[in-house]
Formats: C-alpha cells, sequence, structure tokens
C-alpha cells in the first residue's frame, strides 16, 4: 500500500546558477561565447592535425583525441544550461538526468586514463628517445586510445547501475545546472550511505590512481632531464608544463567534487563550471600556445 501511495519522479527540476533575470541574461552571452569558443577551438584542432601531415605523430593522435573528448564532455551540459537562461521553469526528463550522468562519467572517466597515456608518450619520447618510434608505434596508440574509451565506458555503467535503480518519490529541486550523482542521490527516498561510500570510492580509486600515476610520471620525467642535460630544468619546462596544467586543471575540480565534497552550494557550482565548460576551452588554448609546431601549422 505504501509502494502505491508513492509517487514516482519523471523529472527534475534545476535551480540552475542564480534567480536574478538580469544576471541570467549576461550568463547566456557569456556562456553561449565560451561553448562556441570550445566547440571551435577543438574542432580547429581535430582537423589541423588529421590535415596537416607534420603533425601526424603519436603526440598529436592523442591530442586529437583529447580535443573530441573536450568537445564532447563540453556538449553533455553546457547547451543545457545555456537553453535554461531563456526558461523560468528548468525541467529535466529522469531519463535526460540519467544521461547526462552516464555521458559525463562517460567523457570524465576517458579523458583521466588518455592524460596518463599522453603522459606516457612523453615519458618515452624524454627518457627513451631512441626507442620512441619503435614502442609509439601506430598499434600502440590506437591502443590507448581504446583503452581510455573503455575504462571510461566501464566506470560511467558502474555508477550508472548503482543509481539508476534507486526510489525517487519526494523531493526533485536539483540545486546546480546540470543532474550528477552527489546532488541527484540525496533525492533518493532511502538511506544513500553506503552507496554514497561506493560511488566515492568508485570515482576516488579511478581518479586517485590516474592522478598518482601522473605525478610519479611527470617528476621521473622532470628529473630525468635535469639529470642529462645542462638547460635541463628549461627543456622540461618547456616540454611539460602544458601537460602539467592541464592535469591540475583537470584533476583539482574532481578531487573536490568528488573526493572531498565541501558541501558549499556556491562552491560546488563553480568547480562544477570549471570542470564542464572552462577546462574543455582551455585544453586547446593551452596545448596550442606553447607548441611551436601546432603555431606554425
Amino acid at each position: 500500500m505504501e509502494a502505491v501511495n508513492q509517487s514516482v519522479v519523471s523529472e527534475f527540476i534545476i535551480l540552475g546558477l542564480c534567480s536574478s533575470w538580469e544576471l541570467q541574461a549576461f550568463l547566456l552571452v557569456i556562456f553561449s561565447s565560451l561553448y562556441l569558443i570550445t566547440i571551435l577551438g577543438n574542432i580547429f584542432i581535430m582537423l589541423l592535425i588529421i590535415v596537416d601531415f607534420h603533425l601526424h605523430s603519436p603526440m598529436y593522435f592523442l591530442l586529437a583525441n583529447l580535443s573530441f573528448i573536450d568537445f564532447c564532455l563540453s556538449s553533455v551540459t553546457t547547451p543545457k544550461m545555456i537553453t535554461d537562461f531563456l526558461k523560468e521553469n528548468k525541467i529535466i526528463s529522469f531519463e535526460g538526468c540519467m544521461c547526462q550522468i552516464f555521458f559525463g562519467h562517460f567523457f570524465g572517466g576517458g579523458e583521466m586514463v588518455l592524460l596518463v597515456s599522453m603522459a606516457y608518450d612523453r615519458y618515452v619520447a624524454i627518457c627513451k628517445p631512441l626507442h620512441y618510434s619503435s614502442i609509439m608505434n601506430g598499434q600502440m596508440c590506437i591502443g590507448l586510445v581504446m583503452t581510455s574509451w573503455i575504462i571510461g565506458f566501464a566506470h560511467s555503467i558502474s555508477q550508472l547501475a548503482m543509481i539508476i535503480k534507486l526510489p525517487f518519490c519526494g523531493p526533485k529541486e536539483l540545486d546546480s545546472f546540470f543532474c550528477d550523482i552527489p546532488l541527484v542521490i540525496k533525492l533518493a527516498c532511502t538511506d544513500t550511505s553506503i552507496l554514497e561510500m561506493w560511488i566515492n570510492a568508485d570515482s576516488g580509486v579511478l581518479a586517485t590512481i590516474c592522478f598518482i600515476v601522473l605525478l610519479i610520471s611527470y617528476s621521473y620525467i622532470l628529473f630525468t632531464i635535469c639529470l642529462h642535460s645542462k638547460d635541463g630544468a628549461s627543456k622540461a619546462l618547456s616540454t611539460c608544463t602544458a601537460h602539467i596544467t592541464v592535469v591540475v586543471l583537470f584533476f583539482g575540480p574532481c578531487i573536490f567534487i568528488y573526493l572531498w565534497p565541501l558541501s558549499i552550494t556556491w562552491v560546488d557550482k563553480f568547480l562544477a563550471i570549471f570542470y564542464a565548460v572552462i577546462t574543455p576551452l582551455l585544453n586547446p588554448a593551452i596545448y596550442t600556445l606553447r607548441n611551436k609546431e601546432i603555431k606554425n601549422a
């Protein structure tokens, strides 16, 4: 009888970034411009690497895949956020919410592993230059990219499987601009404390392993170059600064969203914007501005 009286939630109400119409109009212009730059920038990098024969190398192959993932990641939540600025009632269906969660973690998890692959490429190029061509062959490059997609998919499916069957029968307001597990799981009509622990562990293990591997990789690269080159420090910085910057910008928000949530609404919204909107915009800019070959192309 209790189950019959419960009303199943078929949609969620998104509260968005703010309630002021004037501020929403301003944010509409800002985020529309940022999204357009992100899409055009990442498409430009992909096309440039495909067209220019001089950029047909493992590093640029991985960079093209990073641009594609950033293109997809920014398109998971940003278009919905932009159109919601024009609406008084911001609503997302249950299915749409689950899709945002799935694709957000799919592309996010894939990007984590791809960044590790890019660090491995730099490790081989700098620490084992004589074996670079034989190690980073076409088969290896395709294998690294496929691994990132497979791990991203497995991570996303595991996250979705833990949340999709939860009963949602009461509150349905999300104080954010998109659906994500830490917010949605709080609306479930059951005790989710153990489930939250498993979900955080799932996201935390992937993020922590990738972040530690990246730290070790770049630390070893810097140490190796400084050890074997007179001007090793400057070479190391020019080679790895772009990669390290992207790693910090990408993993910083992830750590505070999933591993050590601050539970401060405006901070959570800022981190979510940075992760979903700003990072996909900065990645192509960081790599291209510090890359002479792409500048020449």
